[in-house]
C-alpha cells in the first residue's frame, strides 16, 4: 500500500475511533468463527488483519507525540502488536489491538463524563440573537451584538450578552452562572447578566457590552483553557511512565532469556499495555475540575487544582469579600430641630445625583422607608468628599463631617472630629453653640461609616452606615481551619479599626488595613515567611485585588459579582456568591488528588504483579491482554469515584 494512502488511512482512523475500535473487532470475531469452522490459516489472515489497522494507526500517533515532544506508554502497545505478529501470535496481537482500542473509547467515555459539567458551560453558550431595529427584529450572531443594542429574550433562550432589562420583569434561571437552582425575578432597569436562561416572558435587553466582553464569554474562555491545560501532576505521570517503560522491556527481555521461550517477552508487553499511569491522572483531574464547577466554583487548571490542595495559608480582602460591600443604614443620630425621616429624606433627594456608592445606599434606605424622594437641583460634588445642592428649595451638604461642617453654621475643633477628617494644618472656628459632634459619634462601632448631613446652614445630623459581615463567612474560615489553612489573615485597603473589628469578630489571626494595591501585593508575596506557610491563597473581588490575586500562589476572586480583572488573573473563581464554597473546593481538590495517586499506585502495583506472573509463564498473552484490560477499568472507575461528593464537599 502506498505510504500516502497509509498516512490518509491512519488519520481518518485517528479522527474515527469507533472506527478504530470496528477494525479491531470485526476481524477478531470472524477469525474465532474460522477458528471454530477448522479454517485456521483463514483465521490467520483474519486476526492479522484486526491488528495491522490499529497497529498502523497508533505507529501514526506516536510519531506525532514525539514531534510535539511528548512521550508515552502507547509505544508499550505498539511493541505488543508487532511482537505479537512477529513471533506468529496474530490471535494475541488482535486481542491487544482491542483492548488498546476499547480502552481509548473506555478512557474519552470517563473524560467526557468527568468534563460533564464544565463543557455543559460552553454547550450552553448562544450563538445567535434576536435584535430589534425598530418595528423589526433579525437574527444576528452574537459578535455582531454592541453596546447599545436592544435584543428580544424569549422564553428557553439563553441571554447572549450582559445588558438591563427592558419590558420586563424579568425571570432567569442562573444555575449555569451561580450553581443556585432557584429562578431569580429582575425588574425594569437591573443589570442581567449573560448566561442566565430566561424561564419567563419574553423581554428585550438594553446590551452593555460585546457579547466577547460579557460574563458569560470570560467564563467560557476560562472553561476552555482549563479543559485544554496539563496538571504537574500529568506531567510527572509522563516522567513515571519512561520508567515504567524501562522496567517493563528489561523484565520482558530478562524472561525471554532465563526462559527460552520468546512468547514469555509477548505476555509481559501485553500485560504492561496501556498503563493506569496514563489514565488515572487525568480523569481523576478533570473530574475534580467538573466536580468543583458543578458546586460553582471554576477552577481554571488541573495545575490550580492541584495548588489548591496544597493551601497551608490564606489572605483575604475585607470590603466586597468577608462583607457584602454595599453599606446599610443602621442608624441615624439627628441634632436638636430636626427629625430622623426628614435629614434622611433630603440627604437621598441629594444624592440621586450622586454616583457615590454610600449615595445609592441612601437612597435605598430612603426608598425602603417609604419616603417620597424629590428631584434635587444645583448639584456640586467633590469626588471623595461630599455634594451640595437644592432639595425642594433647600440647601442641603451631604457627605464627610469636615466637608459638612465646612457648610454650616456652628463647628468644632478638628479633634471632635474623626481622624482623616481634616487635612493638618487646617483651623477651624469654635461655636459655643455648635452641635456637639463628638457626642453624636460617642459609641460608633469602629467597623461603620458616617455622613453628616447639614440642611439650610444648619448641622442636621450623622447617618450612621455599616457594610454586614456576609452569612456564610464564619463558615468559610471553619470549613479552611478544618482542612489545613493554618493561618488566615485579613487585608484591606479600609481603616484599620473596622479591619481589626472585624477581624477579631471571626477570630481570625492576622490583619492589616489602609493597604494600597501595591501594599497588598507586598503582603502576599511577604506571606511565606511571614506565616511560615507553603502555599499562599488569596481571595478578593475588585480590580485594586487583581495584582495580589496574581502574586499569590492561588488567587480566588469572587466572579459572581467582582471584578472582572480579578477573574482573569485568578487562578480559581467563585461562580456563586458564596464564600463556603471555597473550602468545598479545596475539599474537592485534596480528594481528587488522592484518588489519582491512589489509582497509580493499585494499577501499576496490578500491572507489575501481572508481569511478574507472565515473566514466569502464568499468564498467556491472550490472558495477560484481558487481564490488563480489567485493570484499565478499574483504575478509571476509581478515577470517577471523585465526581461523587465527599466528606466537606456538600
Amino acid at each position: 500500500m502506498p505510504g500516502a494512502v497509509r498516512t490518509v488511512m491512519g488519520v481518518g482512523l485517528a479522527r474515527n475511533r469507533y472506527l478504530l475500535l470496528t477494525a479491531a473487532v470485526l476481524p477478531l470475531v470472524a477469525g474465532l468463527g474460522l477458528l471454530v469452522a477448522g479454517q485456521d490459516r483463514a483465521a490467520f489472515f483474519a486476526f492479522v488483519a484486526g491488528t495491522v489497522p490499529v497497529l498502523a494507526v497508533l505507529v501514526f500517533d506516536i510519531a506525532r507525540a514525539l514531534g510535539e515532544g511528548r512521550f508515552g506508554l502507547d509505544l508499550l502497545a505498539a511493541l505488543s502488536m508487532a511482537t505479537a505478529l512477529v513471533f506468529g501470535e496474530p490471535l494475541a496481537g488482535n486481542v491487544v489491538a482491542l483492548m488498546y482500542a476499547s480502552g481509548q473509547q473506555l478512557e474519552r467515555f470517563a473524560e467526557g463524563r468527568a468534563r460533564r459539567e464544565m463543557t455543559a458551560l460552553v454547550a450552553r453558550a448562544p450563538r445567535s440573537a434576536l435584535l430589534r431595529e425598530g418595528d423589526t427584529l433579525r437574527e444576528v450572531p452574537i459578535g455582531a451584538l454592541k453596546g447599545g443594542d436592544l435584543i428580544v429574550v424569549r422564553q428557553g433562550d439563553t441571554i447572549p450578552a450582559d445588558g438591563r432589562i427592558r419590558g420586563g420583569p424579568a425571570v432567569l434561571d442562573q444555575s449555569s452562572l451561580t450553581g443556585e437552582a432557584n429562578p431569580v425575578r429582575l425588574d425594569e432597569g437591573e443589570e442581567a447578566p449573560s448566561g442566565a436562561v430566561n424561564v419567563g416572558g419574553a423581554f428585550d435587553v438594553h446590551v452593555l457590552r460585546p457579547a466577547d466582553e460579557s460574563t458569560y464569554a470570560a467564563i467560557v474562555r476560562l472553561v476552555e483553557a482549563a479543559a485544554a491545560s496539563r496538571a504537574p501532576m500529568a506531567r510527572l505521570a509522563d516522567r513515571y511512565a519512561l520508567a515504567f517503560l524501562v522496567v517493563s522491556l528489561a523484565l520482558a527481555l530478562g524472561a525471554a532469556v532465563l526462559s527460552g521461550d520468546p512468547r514469555r517477552a509477548l505476555a509481559v508487553l501485553v500485560v504492561a499495555t496501556p498503563c493506569p499511569l496514563i489514565l488515572a491522572v487525568p480523569v481523576a483531574l478533570m473530574a475534580g475540575l467538573s466536580r468543583a464547577a458543578r458546586r460553582g466554583v471554576l477552577v481554571k487548571s488541573g495545575g490550580a487544582l492541584e495548588k489548591l490542595a496544597a493551601v497551608r495559608a490564606l489572605v483575604i480582602d475585607k470590603t466586597g469579600t468577608l462583607t457584602h460591600g454595599q453599606a446599610q443604614l443602621q442608624e441615624i443620630r439627628t441634632a436638636p430641630g430636626f427629625d430622623a425621616d426628614e435629614v434622611l429624606r433630603l440627604a437621598a433627594g441629594l444624592d440621586q445625583a450622586s454616583g457615590h456608592v454610600v449615595a445609592a445606599a441612601l437612597v435605598k434606605a430612603a426608598k425602603a422607608r417609604g419616603l417620597a424622594l424629590s428631584a434635587p437641583d444645583g448639584v456640586a460634588e467633590e469626588g471623595g468628599a461630599g455634594v451640595t445642592g437644592r432639595v425642594e428649595g433647600r440647601e442641603v451638604a451631604v457627605g464627610g463631617s469636615a466637608f459638612v461642617a465646612a457648610r454650616a453654621r456652628g463647628v468644632l475643633a478638628a479633634g471632635d472630629f474623626a481622624a482623616g477628617d481634616f487635612a493638618a494644618g487646617d483651623l477651624v472656628a469654635v461655636d459655643p453653640a455648635a452641635v456637639d459632634l463628638a457626642s453624636l459619634r460617642a459609641g460608633l462601632p469602629a467597623a461603620s461609616a458616617v455622613v453628616a448631613v447639614a440642611i439650610d446652614g444648619r448641622f442636621a445630623g450623622l447617618l450612621i452606615l455599616a457594610d454586614r459581615v456576609r452569612d456564610d463567612a464564619g463558615a468559610m474560615v471553619r470549613a479552611l481551619r478544618a482542612g489545613g489553612v493554618d493561618h488566615i489573615a485579613l487585608a484591606s485597603g479600609d481603616r484599620v479599626e473596622a479591619v481589626e473589628a472585624l477581624g477579631r469578630s471571626l477570630g481570625l489571626d492576622s490583619w492589616a488595613g489602609d493597604l494600597q494595591p501595591g501594599d497588598k501585593v507586598s503582603y502576599v508575596t511577604d506571606a511565606h515567611a511571614r506565616l511560615a506557610a507553603g502555599t499562599v491563597m488569596m481571595v478578593g473581588d475588585g480590580v485594586n485585588d487583581a495584582p495580589a490575586l496574581a502574586a499569590a500562589d492561588v488567587g480566588v476572586a469572587l466572579g459572581a459579582r467582582g471584578a472582572a480583572a480579578s477573574a482573569e488573573v485568578a487562578d480559581v473563581v467563585l461562580l456563586v456568591d458564596r464564600l463556603d464554597r471555597l473550602g468545598e473546593a479545596m475539599a474537592i481538590a485534596r480528594r481528587a488528588l488522592a484518588i489519582a495517586r491512589q489509582s497509580v499506585v493499585v494499577g501499576i502495583a496490578l500491572s507489575l504483579m501481572g508481569m511478574v506472573a507472565a515473566a514466569f509463564g502464568f499468564l498467556e498473552p491472550v490472558a495477560g491482554a484481558l487481564f490488563q484490560e480489567a485493570i484499565d477499568v478499574a483504575v478509571i472507575l476509581n478515577a470517577l469515584r471523585v465526581l461523587i461528593p465527599g466528606p466537606g464537599e456538600g
